[in-house]
């Protein structure tokens, strides 16, 4: 049976008494906020949507329709310890950075708009007792290292740019006194050595092992490596090595004459290299998982973003994702059935599906018993399947047996009791609540009705959906749909975009033309209904209407789309393109009369799909399954 969009005789009155109202305020989110890539809150105020962004660290405000930026406070600088990093090391300014950074040692601060390092705490100078040497004896500057020399005897600096020996405070005396002695001091050149490179006096040592690249000076005594001149400090491209260095200064100067390089530092006397530094864009943009290209503000990578699907702009050194176009679509599906071998056909018949609803709920009289026609081994089937079930719930379609339902508070304990109860048991994902020939005057009750079932509903971790007619903005306050309160209490709300004409109508129509279905979007995102909330309804049906010779409408009936192709060859049909409602009208005769229907095909559906994309909802929701041709799904998967 084809759903039901009918209006009661009453609210039909009381929107021809209102046809002269003032029309409602357009609600229609426009800013959206998000934390990185997560959506948080949307709103047709920008101010509303910058000061709630202003609660969250590493947030935005979007423009909707362009996906433009307007606002963000995500950091400039950052602040890194030996390549490390943490999001309480991240800050707007320069000054704030460096605060923080001097707090300790081996630290730099990066300007995530450039390559490099703006600032950084990393030793030139280490001073030694002897062999002896301390972490806390490392120093910036020759004169930070002196003052700390100074307070101890014999002691010396080494420049941890060329490992030079750059001060002392051993007198001459002592120095000749020191080579005199044993020859304890020996240097290498990986394995290989020579007399000469014996000494008594460290200084000599070291002075020497200037002279040989990745050499080190060994106390043969203690078998203690005392000085290494190895390259730690080790540039790469990508991938690609290209040199190694002894000085990290001379590193990132090398470095810097190239794109997209980092230094890789090992601890000395060895280790597990580690990056320090790198010249990479700090913003990453990628489609799909492939690298595609990288920039230094967040205007320019998403500039350029835009112009991929599913792509993604990640930050360079945790991979964090900070926008993305990889929104798919939902796939909803209706079966119009309970039996356990239609839905298993329906699905069967898919590709892409994410959820099924299967009919299996009635509101069966006014005291709120309720039909139950579930099978709980379709459910298991169907989530094995790895599909989400939200089985449908429906009222007869019945305007005075739901008036009476809803007046009566214990009813409706009793249905949303049992229904909520009979859900969790079955394992079902959400509720899809599909009341439908309301009357306007049970609005309020009917929106009371709505918030206890979602509160129930959660209360057990289902989600909740609502089917809604298309509808009108005119007249919208006269039916028992509140959309705005709706929208705000429910999970999704799926507006059924179809039965523009329906079979009640007075002349032949489009089941759902393009520019009707677009225009009842609008006006579901003019009520202020959250869009990841909404679902547009696609039909995969038409309806073909008999006329006579003077164009008269003799009947109506249901036509599946998976039949149209073959009925068109058979019947010799004439199609001519409709500007009205953007699809091809059908046209044959047959025993004297016209018989007429506006055709749905792959196109169409497609068209359906963009609209949805265009306007960035939750997805879309097919009536029904068991119409459908199964190489449809193909398209709408490469669609998603």
């Amino acid at each position: 049976m084809m759903r039901k969009t009918l209006l009661t005789l009453s609210v039909l009155a009381l929107f021809l008494s209102s046809a002269g109202s003032a029309v409602a305020a357009d609600k229609t989110s426009k800013y959206r906020v998000y934390q990185d890539n997560h959506i948080l809150y949307e709103t047709s105020d920008y101010k509303a949507a910058e000061s709630y962004a202003r609660q969250f660290t590493s947030s935005h405000v979007e423009e909707i329709g362009t996906r433009k930026w307007l606002w963000n406070n995500y950091p400039r600088y950052k602040v890194y310890q030996n390549g490390n990093s943490s999001s309480q090391w991240e800050f707007a300014s320069l000054d704030q950075a460096i605060r923080e950074a001097a707090k300790w040692g081996h630290a730099s601060v990066r300007d995530l708009q450039s390559g490099g390092w703006v600032w950084n705490n990393y030793p030139t100078y280490r001073v030694y007792q002897g062999e002896i040497t301390l972490d806390s004896w490392e120093f910036l500057t020759l004169s930070e290292a002196t003052t700390e020399a100074r307070k101890w005897s014999n002691a010396h600096i080494i420049s941890l740019n060329d490992h030079r020996w750059v001060w002392d405070n051993i007198s001459a005396s002592m120095k000749e006194e020191l080579r005199s002695g044993s020859k304890i001091y020996q240097v290498y050149q990986d394995d290989y050595t020579l007399e000469d490179w014996k000494f008594a006096s460290l200084e000599d040592a070291v002075l020497e092992s200037l002279k040989w690249g990745g050499s080190e000076v060994v106390n043969t005594e203690s078998k203690q490596v005392v000085l290494s001149n190895a390259k730690r400090f080790a540039v790469y491209q990508y991938d690609n090595f290209l040199n190694s260095f002894l000085s990290l200064n001379d590193a990132i100067a090398y470095a810097n004459q190239y794109s997209h390089t980092k230094i890789l530092a090992s601890p000395e006397g060895g280790g597990q290299y580690r990056i320090i530094w790198n010249n990479y864009p700090y913003y990453q943009v990628f489609q799909n998982e492939k690298w595609i290209s990288d920039f230094s503000t967040i205007n320019n990578a998403l500039n350029y973003a835009m112009g991929y699907s599913n792509a993604s702009i990640r930050l360079y050194d945790n991979g964090n994702i900070i926008w993305d176009n990889l929104r798919k679509l939902q796939f909803w599906g209706w079966n119009g059935s309970s039996s356990d071998s239609t839905v298993r056909a329906h699905v069967n018949n898919t590709t892409g599906l994410d959820v099924v609803s299967p009919t299996y709920f009635q509101l069966a009289d006014r005291d709120g018993n309720m039909t139950d026609t579930s099978n709980k081994d379709t459910v298991a089937w169907l989530k094995n399947q790895g599909y989400s079930v939200h089985p449908l719930v429906n009222n007869q379609f019945d305007s005075a047996l739901t008036s009476a339902f809803l007046a009566s508070p214990q009813a409706r304990t009793n249905f949303i009791e049992a229904l909520v109860n009979k859900g969790a048991a079955l394992g079902v994902d959400g509720l899809n609540i599909d009341f439908e020939s309301l009357n306007g005057k049970d609005r309020a009750v009917f929106t009371a009705f709505m918030q206890e079932l979602t509160q129930a509903a959660h209360s057990k971790g289902l989600t909740v959906s609502i089917d809604l007619p298309r509808g009108s903005v005119k007249w919208n306050a006269q039916t028992a749909f509140d959309h705005e309160k709706l929208g705000q209490m429910v999970d999704y709300i799926i507006t059924m975009t179809y039965d523009q004409y329906w079979q009640g109508s007075t002349e032949p129509g489009s089941v759902a033309g393009l520019s009707w279905v677009e225009e009842g979007v609008k006006e579901f995102l003019s009520y202020g209904i959250p869009r990841d909330k909404l679902i547009m309804g696609i039909p995969f049906y038409v309806r073909e209407w008999k006329v006579d010779s003077s164009g008269g409408l003799v009947n109506t009936r249901a036509l599946l789309m998976k039949d149209l192709p073959e009925l068109i060859d058979s019947k010799k049909a004439t199609l001519t393109w409709d500007a009205q409602f953007d699809q091809y009208k059908v046209e044959y005769k047959q025993d004297g009369y016209t018989n007429v229907f506006w055709l749905e095909t792959e196109d169409t559906v497609k068209a359906r799909l963009e609209i949805a994309k265009k306007y960035d909802l939750a997805g879309v929701a097919a009536w029904r399954l068991g119409y459908d041709p199964s190489s449809l799904w193909n398209m709408m998967l490469q669609q998603k």
